[in-house]
């Protein structure tokens, strides 16, 4: 397998893998625990995985000193897009937070446009343009109510905050750092926000029930150790962009199980959104090879020239 198609299957499974964040929290936020608990637990269990990886490779923990002030950035940009995403599920269903929250790669697009001279073609104006269409069918529901403008927000600044992190982990010096070391010091850092806001642990709700420890672990292992991996090492096989749209996989996960685990509504209506969501970003990524073909097609059929009068 080369590796343009090792970063396409990394991205997907890091997608997947990330849509399953509703799968484990909601029953945790039903049992009575608040969204910076099982953050809190959610990082900790993390980091302990990731260190144990580590640890079990040989690898070193040690980093450069110049490595330090990114991580701590690339950290914190984690643990709001964490928080906020999971503020958010208290505010709207958790398949539609997903669905806004893909809006990240048209943002990491739009980054890399603004910052990093990538060319914006008309391709992704109207793509962008049909993304806040499909925004646009989610914001309304069947019956006239309009989603929370406080649910919108926090998703608006979850997606920003991993679009930053997506462009910064491959536009920096992180770029050249082991996955999992990169990965286990983003977490580290990224804890120091939930330690803070718990008050250095004094203010968590633990789990009513022992089994629900088995979700704090999953939610640790599956769309955080697993999906943070695979999102570093497909960035540093095919750059941001990319691994951003591949992000397509995550509001259809979290949107099937939110549909078929915990009764969530899906509407016609909000199936047309998610599609429109989903088929801008996906002309993103493909534009570059839609347009390729658009011109080999078009080579099919050269203009007659016009007779001279």
């Amino acid at each position: 397998m080369n590796a343009k198609a090792k970063g396409y299957l990394l991205g997907a499974v890091a997608a997947a893998t990330y849509g399953m964040n509703p799968l484990f929290a909601l029953p945790l936020y039903k049992a009575g625990m608040d969204s910076d608990s099982v953050l809190f637990f959610r990082y900790l269990f993390a980091i302990v995985i990731l260190g144990i990886m580590i640890k079990t490779r040989g690898r070193t923990f040690r980093i450069a000193r110049r490595e330090v002030v990114p991580l701590v950035v690339m950290g914190l940009l984690v643990a709001l897009s964490s928080l906020t995403l999971f503020q958010s599920y208290h505010y709207m269903e958790a398949g539609i937070a997903s669905t806004l929250l893909f809006v990240y790669p048209i943002m990491v697009a739009l980054i890399m446009a603004v910052f990093f001279k990538e060319k914006i073609t008309l391709q992704t104006v109207v793509c962008i343009l049909f993304a806040l269409g499909g925004i646009g069918l989610l914001y309304q529901g069947e019956d006239g109510a309009t989603l929370s403008m406080t649910g919108i927000i926090l998703v608006m600044v979850s997606a920003l905050a991993y679009s930053i992190y997506i462009v910064g982990v491959n536009q920096s010096s992180l770029k050249q750092m082991a996955t999992v070391q990169l990965t286990f010091y983003v977490l580290v850092f990224g804890f120091i926000l939930f330690l803070v806001r718990s008050r250095f642990g004094t203010d968590l709700t633990l789990p009513a029930r022992w089994y629900q420890w088995g979700n704090l672990i999953a939610l640790a292992a599956l769309p955080t150790a697993v999906s943070f991996i695979c999102t570093t090492q497909a960035i540093q096989y095919i750059g941001s962009t990319p691994t951003a749209i591949l992000g397509a996989l995550e509001p259809v996960t979290a949107v099937i199980f939110g549909v078929t685990l915990f009764g969530e509504s899906l509407t016609p209506r909000l199936v047309l959104g998610i599609l429109m969501i989903i088929l801008a970003v996906t002309l993103i990524i493909a534009g570059g090879s839609i347009t390729t073909q658009l011109v080999r097609f078009r080579k099919l059929f050269p203009k007659l020239l016009r007779p001279r009068r």
